[in-house]
């Protein structure tokens, strides 16, 4: 029973590297599986990406995480979780995605990209950032639109519409903007979101104010061409030129793999994945979940800071079970 895991973890993000690391504490094998580059969906951040956490909560395996900045960068974040992952040599294999796993005769049988291996216990910890929420209008195929932002300096003195009023949305409107973009919002709302960082608020608010990022609110793009975009306002249809569209509109969870491997996803908004939040184990026994993704659509409720305690969680009542059988 030697090629047997004690533990098999989808997902290389700081909460899947927390969970190996209460693993190794306890003297459990494990193995991770990441799709990706280690922690790759804060790889895809941003490149100029401040997070609204301070350093010391982001933190994991009782290791500082030391930054001069007040709240850290993504490159320190990227420097940071890889030099935890090194301190604690988890067995970590990435570029290797996971394609099924299914439960026989108590143990876990995972099928990935390169290989099969079997685990008495899963932990889920593939976070949401992989699947964009979708406009589904016509164009929205085209080259010119792009769900994931990185560095401003592609758009510069390029008009660029930017649909959302969330944290990312706005970061592109203004870092895109002071790149000398022609910057437009589309906000399904009446406002900008109430959860835009504090200190960033203040500067989407005057830019708007002074005209030099336009903003139609109430709004929603119902189609996009190779030289233009349709937008539905309050006050009517209207035609922009445009060369980008951001449309930085969220993520969410991949519910199709967890609905394959045996979890229970409700249907209906939130659409959060069945488990048991004291332990984090769904209706599959020995199968759990941990960190962002235990919230489906409800990606503004856990983070980083708040999910760490899932590792705990998960490794207790593993413990316990172990002793009780």
């Amino acid at each position: 029973m030697d090629n047997i895991y004690d533990i098999l973890i989808v997902g290389a993000g700081p909460i899947g590297i927390a969970c190996g690391i209460e693993a190794k504490k306890n003297n459990l094998s494990h193995i991770i599986l990441e799709k990706g580059c280690l922690v790759n969906s804060l790889y895809n951040y941003p490149i100029n990406m401040s997070f609204f956490s301070t350093s010391e909560r982001l933190e994991i395996g009782d290791t500082p995480f030391v930054t001069t900045n007040p709240k850290p960068k993504r490159a320190e974040a990227l420097e940071y979780y890889r030099r935890v992952e090194r301190k604690f040599q988890l067995n970590c294999h990435l570029f290797e995605e996971v394609n099924i796993i299914r439960k026989a005769d108590d143990i876990f049988h995972v099928n990935s990209s390169k290989g099969n291996y079997m685990a008495r216990q899963v932990i889920i910890a593939t976070g949401f950032y992989d699947i964009p929420m979708y406009l589904n209008v016509p164009g929205e195929d085209l080259p010119k639109v792009r769900h994931y932002y990185d560095d401003p300096h592609y758009y510069a003195n390029q008009k660029v519409i930017v649909v959302g009023a969330s944290n990312s949305s706005i970061d592109a409107a203004l870092e895109t903007f002071r790149k000398g973009a022609e910057v437009t919002l589309v906000v399904r709302g009446p406002e900008i979101s109430p959860r835009v960082k504090y200190w960033v608020r203040p500067d989407i608010d005057n830019r708007i104010a002074f005209g030099e990022v336009k903003a139609y609110f109430n709004s929603n793009i119902t189609n996009i061409t190779d030289e233009e975009v349709e937008i539905e306002t309050a006050e009517g249809t209207i035609l922009l030129k445009n060369d980008f569209v951001l449309a930085l509109t969220g993520y969410r969870p991949n519910f199709s793999f967890l609905r394959k491997i045996g979890v229970e996803v409700p249907d209906a908004a939130p659409c959060i994945p069945v488990h048991n939040p004291e332990t984090m184990e769904t209706n599959v026994e020995g199968l759990y979940l941990a960190g962002v993704v235990c919230g489906g659509l409800n990606t503004h409720l856990w983070f980083i800071e708040n999910s760490r305690v899932h590792a705990n969680l998960i490794i207790l009542d593993i413990l316990k079970k172990n002793l009780t059988s």
